[in-house]
């Protein structure tokens, strides 16, 4: 019987409205937490910290089910690429058994 499974989502976008990294941040910030209640997921900025109109954000959901888990992802990329603020520019998906992660 399996633990569950992670599912983990990294995306680049590129924020064409930013003019400052004070903006950037302010954007990547609503970006962040739009997709941490949205999806119920846990989410940071994890590369790109010093290009201004550019982000890296990775997410990650916990789910009984590795369908479960890629519906979230679904949802996250959908939220992302609906918003007009900014521009999916790529995607990288990836779904782990727990009990078949190492640590």
């Amino acid at each position: 019987m399996g633990a569950g499974f992670v599912g983990i989502l990294t995306v680049d976008l590129h924020l064409p409205e930013a003019r400052s990294l004070k903006e950037k941040r302010r954007e990547v910030l609503r970006v962040t937490q739009g997709l941490s209640r949205h999806c119920a997921a846990s989410v940071a900025e994890v590369d790109h910290h010093d290009l201004l109109q550019r982000c890296r954000v990775s997410l990650s959901v916990v789910a009984s089910g590795a369908g479960e888990a890629a519906a979230a992802l679904d949802r996250a990329v959908r939220r992302l690429a609906t918003d007009p603020e900014w521009i999916l520019l790529s995607e990288d998906r990836e779904i782990i058994a727990i009990d078949e992660a190492t640590v």
